[in-house]
């Protein structure tokens, strides 16, 4: 991840540009309504406090809700992290993935899908995140902060029985060894729990679930989402997403800087 933000280069332009309607005639270039959102998932910057060198923040808003709304965020990031994958000499299709959720605070005023990780003591919603063994970003969904993680994780169904038939495992804590193993169980996707060794004591760090976690440690030079500012899950998740979709980006485009 680069220091400083950049508007997207000429090649990384091309990469997602062919997932957007680019031929038909508008007043508004698609290009710097793509870098007025990075901008802002980058700086954290308020929709309104949007600078005058990019589009009128309202035309912004409204691609940014046009594209999540149609999956185009999440086909962008599928395709992306494929490539990526590629470039690293893997099959682009991973056979494995760790599962883990964050919690984090909600902004205030905002009471839709609000609720208390008691164990975290957190006032806010929860992220559950799916990743490769590389750390990136496959699928995200948000939620309650007070919902249980196995239960939640249910959601993921129907991305992982959706997957390549090289997923084979998906590696997880205790929270996921109830209905969630149970689930994927059914469909031949074998659970694994990652976990410390019993005999250990204070922190450990487990490998094959770290990953996860250094995927959160990625997705905090990105100020937009260190806290959940969004009325709804569904922006949630799209932030998520494009957080994931920048990264891979400058890996597959990378940014030449001094």
């Amino acid at each position: 991840m680069i220091k400083q933000y950049s508007r997207l280069t000429d090649p990384q332009w091309v990469a997602i540009s062919v997932f957007l309607d680019t031929k038909r005639k508008r007043r508004i270039d698609l290009r710097d309504v793509m870098d007025a959102i990075f901008y802002i998932l980058r700086t954290g910057c308020q929709w309104r406090n949007l600078p005058d060198s990019y589009p009128h923040w309202q035309a912004v808003f409204w691609y940014f809700s046009k594209w999540k709304k149609t999956n185009i965020f999440e086909e962008i990031n599928i395709i992306l992290n494929k490539q990526d994958r590629k470039n690293s000499g893997r099959d682009e299709n991973p056979a494995i993935f760790s599962i883990d959720s964050q919690s984090v605070k909600l902004s205030r005023m905002i009471w839709e899908d609000r609720g208390v990780d008691a164990h975290k003591k957190v006032n806010g919603r929860k992220r559950q995140l799916l990743v490769d063994s590389g750390g990136r970003l496959w699928f995200a969904r948000v939620h309650a902060a007070n919902l249980h993680d196995g239960a939640a994780a249910l959601g993921f169904m129907a991305d992982i029985i959706c997957q390549n038939e090289r997923l084979v495992k998906i590696y997880g804590d205790q929270a996921y060894a109830g209905v969630f193993a149970d689930e994927i169980e059914k469909h031949k996707i074998k659970f694994e729990k990652a976990a410390k060794p019993e005999s250990t004591k204070g922190f450990v760090p487990v490998a094959k679930r770290w990953v996860v976690e250094r995927t959160i440690a990625w997705s905090n030079f990105c100020r937009r989402i260190v806290k959940d500012y969004e009325y709804t899950t569904s922006s949630s998740t799209g932030w998520l997403y494009l957080a994931n979709i920048q990264i891979m980006l400058q890996r597959v485009h990378p940014i030449c800087q001094t």
